[in-house]
């Protein structure tokens, strides 16, 4: 007999329970159920790997796309503050009705002769793909959430992959170098088809896996370029070029490396998806995407960013640093128990003048305690301070009433930090002492 529910949580809770592991590396188990259910797309997939700048090139991929006029379906994870954000069909959050559908299909199909024990992510994935397949899409565009060859996104055959950057996170899964975190990510490429490597630097593991496999790679610097000046940007690249672009708008000068890749996998895919030089244009001038060094106008200004691994807090220390002078910047972090703190404490601690170390909601997450602790074992700064808190919510609160007019305030850290203020929507800054 299946299970059924009539609403969204009450899967989700079911999902939680189900299986012994949070994450369960392997594709036999999630494969068949999906076998079951018949899983394929008619149309065009796009699937994107890498440490950083995934959300973003999908992002882009997607506002591009639905400027040529595409049906676009986007799956994405985490979310940070619905899960619905991880489905979003033609630029809008999938409603949870639909949701509840999906999530009775998987269940059907896994109770279908021997029980499959899956993962929340496989289950919730599978529920996913259903409800896509079922809504005659143009473009399917899947962000893998961890890994690559064993992710359950790889079910899915795609027909250009993106390799975003290649930078160490999630070690214990996935292996303690560079060399061995690319092999992972490069298993979602496929023999004849396009890999994109935005990575400048790429690791050798991933060229050679390429070549095993017979895939159409290409490289940023090989196979396509950049170039610009402070106003425009131009890229080029076997035999179409783009010139005069306005930068992307998501901040931040990593965005232009996600740009050139997405760029790249347009011109590779366009006897399947042709897209106008307009639709280009316009994609990378509306593009949307909550939480990556994300600026919210206000007094004391607001900066999002879902930096969570050395390379993204590099990334988010260099965009502070090109925003210009502001007298004390107060920063709200939490993190992730497994987590390499101290190569990200050092690179952003310069510029960090109070900090809010904070609880998240997942046993998985370090306390704020513990992450103040390891901030004083190697802050060497006297000037600096910090305090611990229980909540995202309770440390932004306590910066914001410490804050001067004229400071700033930085969220960074877990997709639970930046969700955690979320909850109630944007928060829109005020000083206390401007009220009247």
């Amino acid at each position: 007999m299946t299970t059924s529910f009539t609403t969204l949580p009450e899967w989700l809770a079911y999902c939680e329970q189900l299986h012994p592991k949070n994450i369960d590396m392997g594709l036999e188990r999630v494969r068949t159920v999906a076998d079951r259910m018949g899983l394929r797309f008619a149309c065009p997939v796009i699937t994107v790997a890498g440490t950083n700048g995934k959300g973003s090139t999908c992002a882009m991929l997607e506002s591009i796309l639905r400027q040529a006029g595409y049906k676009t379906g986007v799956y994405s994870s985490p979310h940070l503050v619905q899960f619905e954000e991880r489905l979003r069909l033609n630029g809008e959050m999938v409603s949870a009705d639909a949701l509840v559908a999906g999530f009775a299909a998987v269940e059907r199909a896994r109770v279908q002769g021997e029980v499959v024990s899956l993962t929340y992510f496989e289950f919730s994935t599978l529920a996913i793909f259903d409800v896509m397949r079922n809504m005659g899409l143009d473009v399917v565009i899947l962000e893998v959430g961890l890994g690559g060859r064993l992710d359950a996104v790889n079910i899915i055959d795609t027909d250009c992959a993106i390799i975003t950057s290649i930078d160490l996170d999630h070690m214990e899964l996935l292996g303690n170098d560079r060399e061995t975190i690319g092999r992972e990510k490069a298993g979602i490429m496929r023999t004849g088809r396009p890999v994109v490597v935005s990575d400048p630097v790429p690791p050798q593991s991933l060229l050679d896996r390429a070549m095993e496999v017979g895939a159409d790679l290409w490289r940023v610097g090989q196979d396509f370029n950049i170039s610009g000046d402070k106003q425009q940007w131009g890229w080029a690249g076997r035999g179409r070029r783009y010139s005069g672009l306005a930068y992307p708008a998501l901040r931040g000068a990593n965005q232009l490396v996600n740009a050139a890749g997405v760029l790249a996998a347009l011109t590779a895919v366009r006897e399947l998806l042709p897209v106008t030089a307009q639709a280009v244009r316009n994609g990378l001038a509306f593009v949307e995407l909550t939480g990556r060094f994300q600026i919210i106008p206000g007094q004391p200004t607001l900066v999002l960013d879902v930096a969570h691994n050395p390379h993204s807090v590099a990334a988010l220390a260099a965009n502070l640093d090109a925003m210009g002078f502001f007298p004390t910047t107060h920063a709200v972090f939490g993190a992730m128990a497994d987590k390499d703190l101290a190569p990200m404490l050092a690179k952003v601690g310069p510029m960090l003048d109070r900090w809010y170390f904070t609880d998240l909601p997942t046993p998985r997450a370090a306390s704020g305690v513990a992450l103040q602790a390891a901030w004083e074992a190697q802050n060497t700064r006297k000037d600096a301070k910090a305090q611990a808190f229980a909540s995202p919510d309770a440390a932004l609160k306590a910066a914001i009433a410490a804050a001067d007019p004229a400071d700033r305030i930085v969220v960074f850290g877990s997709f639970y930090t930046v969700g955690g203020i979320l909850q109630e929507g944007l928060p829109r800054l005020h000083a206390t002492h401007l009220s009247p």
